[in-house]
């Protein structure tokens, strides 16, 4: 039975050319972006589950609650650390703290490579389950030794064995390599980790830090078996309580499965910002498919005049109702497994473009059974839904009315028919609406104003060959005529990073303020360009500047005074006279408001901020600039960043929403347009006849073409004024996640509404025309 229905449906497919490769071209479209989608969210859910105990690993938090305000923070004290390891050994079987991934310079003999790695206790290496190909995975307990990756190690020593090498890193410390593990793939936090350096090493300056309040670490802990991770925060909650004066803070214990999707926090709740994006991308995946299915629904009712007398006779001759179904549903289901054999061909070609969108490395587990289970019964699900209702449309037509050819399928049985496409268009202009607001919300962001002036500025990380060596550096870039200022500073413009308390005059003893500190030169401001709104800036001039502080706007709202320029704070257990504010500087996200930040000529620098002269070529101020580290640091390669593609970076996450967007809509237009072509194809043979009638009364081809294209324009108006409303909610609530927001302007509405309209009428005009064009007597000679 099965073997005949197929063999008809082949029959079929093979004798309507146009609708089947419709059929199958939407479907396949449908199925391939459902199949990137399915890739990308399995890719996102699997998030470290690359570590064998990634169920029983979590991270340690911290949460500070100051009156009001409340806060969570990965950063903890050693000291946390330490406690946790020799008190709590009933709750974890592994402790290991951790500093964050730092660029280096990995070098062995004459071959040197950058590469992003960190300090870890001894723990952290079996802890998360590294797969050690060569040597140990305790080889940390050796203050002198380092762990590699594989792709570290073949690139410095080729097939050689590196047990027991020596590599430099930064040119400076020399390290004995003592195990190799495989290079971590792409969807774990550590990705990154090209090299794990000893905890324990005299250059980690964490080590020795007792003060409770310093916050200069990540901790990691391996639960107990029989632990669970709320039992164990519970335990350790108030453990850094009693050390903290001023605010109270408290510890948690985050499970490392949820820190990729859920791992953001606004107060003391967890966002999930990324597991939004999931969920987002999970239902274009499902409206996409929706839309394909939705073709292949429209284009078999429409064409059930064609098959009614089948039907008919079917059921003359003892054909049941179930037979009849099944019949339809296995042509349905033939399609999709086409359609899906396609699709796949699809998503393998497109795979390497799609994982440069999404900042992915997926590929199709060919190999793996589960993986084709779940596509086949993807497929054959697909297949069923699109044919569920054809199926039962058609099956249910009178054996006895459609041989007497009295079946008048009428207007009421094309209501569904157009119900159908104004979901398709309803969705296709949400995704449009939404891709425009992505969109805008970015650019929104990007001209914002940030200020100080990014246009040729470079920063330069300082090395230990580059330390307390500012000034001849400085002097050499001066002098070589393309750079217009230099200086030195703690951090890059873009990110600052330490925070701290800070007292004043007037100031609520139980209120407690963080603010980001930098050190900075007295150049900082000329070569970043800020703009000083109240006192003066740093100058050479004035000796007493080395105990000055600059603070910006938001500083100067939160001290409250009218006029801060000579007030004196308290900052680090010193006092610092306010000489100058600055307006506000976008150094974090600039989705979010401007912290406040204060700027000493006091302490460590860690960044050379270069100024490059306008009317020189980039390509040679940077040669120039090289010439002068390489002077002083001939032995570490010259890098550098321009601090406007490290400002760009910032939007990385939203970019690739609104790409991903791009396309999804894109492709819900182009199936959306494939079911559109096939109506209006379908509708026109129809009407073949009343359209000769018409030519030969003398209608205009202008009068034609409105006449078959203007029901659908109307579908598409009733689209528009649905997908409007629904689009602006939806939205409303996603720009509601960023405190620095655009608004939803009404030509965006405007513009999606009337590109659906072009679009539409593209369309259909090419087979309105072509029936409005055809010779009338060769159709009413057909007829």
């Amino acid at each position: 039975m099965l073997r005949n229905y197929l063999k008809i449906a082949w029959r079929n497919l093979k004798k309507n050319r146009i609708y089947s490769f419709i059929n199958i071209a939407g479907l396949a479209t449908g199925m391939a972006v459902a199949l990137l989608i399915g890739l990308w969210i399995w890719d996102e859910l699997s998030f470290d589950s690359y570590f064998p105990n990634h169920k029983k690993l979590a991270e340690i938090m911290i949460r500070q609650q100051m009156k009001d305000e409340l806060g969570t923070d990965n950063s903890i004290q050693v000291q946390l650390g330490y406690t946790l390891k020799s008190k709590y050994n009933d709750l974890f079987k592994r402790v290991a703290m951790a500093s964050w991934n730092d660029e280096h310079l990995i070098s062995a003999g004459d071959k040197k490579i950058p590469g992003a790695g960190m300090w870890a206790e001894q723990d952290f290496a079996p802890m998360f389950g590294l797969q050690i190909v060569k040597g140990s995975d305790d080889g940390l307990k050796d203050p002198s030794s380092i762990l590699i990756d594989e792709s570290i190690a073949k690139a410095l020593f080729g097939n050689g064995d590196p047990i027991n090498k020596v590599v430099k890193i930064d040119d400076d410390l020399s390290l004995k390599v003592a195990g190799v593990y495989k290079d971590l793939p792409q969807n774990t936090n550590f990705f990154n980790t090209k090299i794990l350096m000893s905890w324990l090493n005299a250059k980690n300056w964490r080590r020795d830090q007792t003060e409770w309040e310093n916050h200069c670490a990540q901790l990691y802990v391996e639960l107990q078996d029989g632990v669970d991770v709320k039992s164990a925060s519970a335990k350790i909650k108030n453990v850094p309580t009693p050390h903290i004066e001023g605010w109270k803070e408290t510890a948690l214990a985050y499970p490392v499965d949820r820190l990729h999707l859920w791992g953001e926090f606004e107060r003391d709740q967890e966002v999930g910002k990324r597991m939004q994006f999931v969920w987002l991308f999970g239902i274009i995946g499902v409206f996409v498919l929706l839309l394909a299915c939705i073709n292949f629904m429209n284009l078999s009712t429409a064409r059930s005049e064609k098959r009614a007398k089948e039907v008919g006779i079917r059921k003359t001759v003892g054909s049941l109702k179930s037979q009849l179904i099944g019949q339809f549903l296995s042509e349905s289901v033939l399609v999709a497994l086409l359609a899906f054999v396609v699709s796949l061909v699809m998503v393998e070609m497109s795979l390497g473009f799609f994982n440069e969108l999404a900042d992915k490395s997926m590929e199709i587990p060919w190999s793996n059974a589960i993986f084709w289970l779940m596509t086949l019964s993807f497929a054959i699900f697909t297949g069923l839904i699109a044919g569920s209702y054809p199926a039962f449309y058609l099956s249910a037509f009178e054996p006895i009315k459609v041989l007497k050819g009295v079946l008048r399928v009428g207007k009421l049985a094309s209501v569904p028919r157009k119900v159908l496409v104004v979901v398709q268009f309803t969705v296709s202009i949400t995704l449009i609406i939404g891709t425009i607001v992505v969109y805008k919300q970015i650019q929104y962001a990007k001209n914002r104003h940030v200020g100080y002036d990014r246009t040729g500025l470079i920063n330069v990380s300082l090395n230990h060959d580059l330390w307390n060596r500012y000034n001849p550096i400085r002097n050499d870039l001066l002098a070589t005529g393309v750079v217009e200022n230099a200086a030195e500073s703690s951090y890059s413009t873009t990110n600052f990073d330490q925070n701290n308390g800070m007292d004043w005059r007037g100031k609520d003893p139980s209120r407690v303020v963080f603010f980001y500190d930098v050190n900075v030169t007295p150049e900082y401001g000329k070569t970043i360009g800020w703009k000083i709104i109240q006192g003066r800036d740093f100058s050479k001039d004035f000796a007493t500047d080395s105990a000055g502080m600059i603070i910006n706007e938001a500083t100067a709202k939160v001290l409250g005074f009218k006029n801060p320029v000579g007030e004196v704070v308290k900052i680090h257990g010193k006092q610092f006279e306010i000489k100058g504010v600055v307006e506000n500087m976008v150094t974090r996200s600039p989705y979010d408001p401007i912290a406040p930040a204060v700027f000493l000529c006091d302490g460590w620098m860690g960044v050379f901020t270069i100024k490059m002269k306008p009317n020189v070529p980039v390509h040679d101020a940077l040669a120039k600039i090289q010439a002068v580290f390489d002077k002083y640091s001939p032995n570490i390669p010259f890098a550098y960043k321009f601090v406007d593609e490290e400002y760009g970076k910032k939007f990385a996450a939203e970019m690739r929403v609104g790409n991903l967007a791009t396309v999804f809509a894109i492709l819900a237009v182009f199936i959306s347009c494939l079911g559109l072509f096939g109506l209006a194809s379908f509708v026109a043979e129809q009407r073949t006849k009343e359209i000769g009638v018409r030519k030969v009364l003398g209608a205009s081809i202008f009068n034609l073409w409105k006449l078959l294209s203007k029901e659908f324009v109307l579908l598409v108006i009733i689209s528009c004024a649905i997908a409007g409303p629904l689009a602006n909610y939806f939205l409303s609530k996603w720009l509601m996640n960023y405190q620095y927001r655009t608004d939803i302007s009404w030509w965006v509405f405007a513009s999606a509404g009337i590109g659906a309209m072009v679009i539409t009428i593209l369309t259909v005009s090419y087979q309105s025309i072509k029936a409005a064009t055809s010779n009338p007597v060769k159709s009413l000679r057909t007829e």
